[in-house]
């Protein structure tokens, strides 16, 4: 067999670097080119200072980004540490003067990757953009006003980030858990200069709020049976207000629960009610509900 057929049929373990902008949609035409150039210029000047071979770096434009993979003969440790510094000091570099700094989310990881003639591919690629690109990375960006996030795979951690270091401190880690297309992971995030980043998790709303949601949730479902009730009975004057329930002689009552309905069809309800002479509750159907003229 041809070696070179062989190569491209079989996978590689490499690492897999995904390198994405920071909102790079609000570029305009020429700023985004300007954006592309200083994203070469940070990552070249990076595996320059790293002192890895340009042959061992397998490098794909992306648009906004770019997808890289690294030859396993280079150590991993080397960039987790020393090249991900290089790419930190560069962009910041890059960054002073300008009004809109740029900011990169980088994934990495390691697994099996298939080379071809158009570029790689695998679950191990597919892993390393979903992490950059995890709305988790978009956040930690602009909360922490940060030129740059590194996002691992939990299986980097482990093997490599766990164990430290040259430049690679594992307590300046963070982890979480993120719900990507392929199901959920655990990932690690690393601010390059920084402490354990703070993971920023979702704020419960108001209990305020949460009354007046419950509120317009009743209200929405006194008008769906209104409508109904007017559209098959003739007149919607008879249906009954949620909100009686909870009323006695005029008043609210905090002690009664709340409801929520979705309604397909008549509804009515009632609690505490008092009357004073006979009454039909439901609708009349028929001739018996035909008014006389």
């Amino acid at each position: 067999m041809d070696h070179d057929a062989m190569d491209l049929a079989e996978a590689r373990y490499e690492l897999v670097i995904s390198v994405d902008a920071r909102r790079s949609g609000e570029y305009d035409d020429v700023d985004k080119q300007r954006m592309r150039e200083r994203i070469y210029r940070v990552l070249e000047a990076a595996f320059t200072h790293a002192k890895v071979a340009r042959d061992a770096v397998h490098m794909e434009d992306r648009g906004d980004g770019v997808l890289l993979s690294v030859a396993g003969r280079i150590a991993v440790t080397r960039l987790l540490g020393l090249w991900m510094v290089e790419v930190h000091e560069n962009l910041r570099d890059e960054n002073r003067g300008l009004s809109v700094p740029l900011g990169l989310r980088v994934g990495m990881h390691v697994g099996p990757v298939r080379h071809d003639g158009r570029g790689i591919s695998g679950r191990a690629v597919d892993l390393a953009c979903r992490l950059a690109d995890s709305p988790l990375a978009r956040r930690l960006l602009d909360a922490e006003r940060a030129d740059l996030v590194l996002v691992t795979s939990q299986s980097l951690y482990e093997d490599v980030v766990s164990s430290g270091g040259k430049f690679i401190e594992p307590a300046h880690y963070s982890s979480a858990r993120l719900e990507l297309k392929e199901g959920e992971v655990t990932a690690w995030f690393h601010l390059p200069g920084r402490p354990a980043p703070e993971i920023p998790t979702a704020a419960p709303a108001a209990p305020d709020a949460d009354r007046a949601d419950d509120v317009d949730d009743a209200r929405d479902a006194r008008d769906v049976s209104d409508t109904r009730g007017a559209d098959d009975a003739g007149g919607g004057d008879d249906a009954p207000d949620v909100d009686d329930a909870r009323r006695v002689d005029g008043e609210d009552r905090a002690d009664a629960p709340r409801a929520h309905y979705t309604v397909h069809g008549d509804m009515s309800q009632h609690s505490d009610n008092v009357y004073q002479q006979p009454v039909h509750i439901g609708r009349i159907t028929g001739d018996a509900g035909r008014r006389k003229g």
